[in-house]
């Protein structure tokens, strides 16, 4: 998909720049980080229960989870990813637009045409995958104050509900992709681990 390899769903936008990041800046998006649970947590496996009380506490959760997916830098977020089993996720294909907040959403209609695009995860950090998705969808889900919406996306914005959709059913991008190319994220996985075990043996700040 044009220009959408640049921007990975659901994963730091700066890939390949966190040393660009300043100090303020990545100490913000680590602390972020932190909240996320990782590959490996079974809760990333679990499929998430319809909400059915839209009140306060939804929309604290649902703040929450906006301000985690800005400071992680990352375009997208799923409640599984937090360790909450609602189906509620939130994203924002830009910085500059506001969040978009989804309660139990569903694809209601997917586009025959697909296209391929490099997605990471901020479950998975350090991999960067090419998955293959329909282009275009129509979504419908409820607000947080219990309204109903109906969204019609293409490109980036349609990738990213996708990406977290298949977040709320425990399912991620390594089983959107081929077993070779499996083996060769899980080895990137692999070495980014590695890297930040170096790095914590040469500062020792606790983690």
């Amino acid at each position: 998909m044009s220009g959408e390899s640049e921007h990975p769903t659901d994963a730091d936008e700066h890939a390949g720049e966190t040393e660009e990041l300043d100090e303020e800046t990545r100490a913000r998006r680590d602390a972020a980080l932190r909240h996320v649970r990782r590959l490996g947590d079974p809760v990333l496996r679990a499929k998430a229960l319809p909400v059915e009380r839209f009140d306060a506490e939804l929309r604290e959760e649902a703040r929450r989870m906006g301000e985690l997916m800005h400071d992680a830098l990352g375009v997208g977020l799923a409640a599984t990813q937090v360790g909450i089993l609602h189906r509620l996720l939130v994203y924002a294909t830009s910085a500059e637009e506001p969040v978009t907040v989804l309660v139990n959403p569903e694809l209601g209609w997917v586009s025959e045409e697909r296209e391929a695009a490099e997605e990471g995860c901020l479950s998975i950090p350090g991999v960067h995958v090419e998955v293959e998705r329909p282009a275009r969808v129509r979504v419908t889900a409820r607000d947080v104050h219990g309204g109903e919406l109906e969204i019609e996306a293409e490109g980036l914005e349609a990738r990213v509900i996708q990406h977290e959709i298949d977040h709320l059913d425990g399912v991620l991008i390594l089983d959107r992709i081929s077993r070779e190319a499996r083996r060769d994220a899980m080895r990137a996985l692999r070495e980014a681990r590695e890297g930040r075990s170096d790095e914590r043996a040469l500062d020792p700040t606790p983690a």
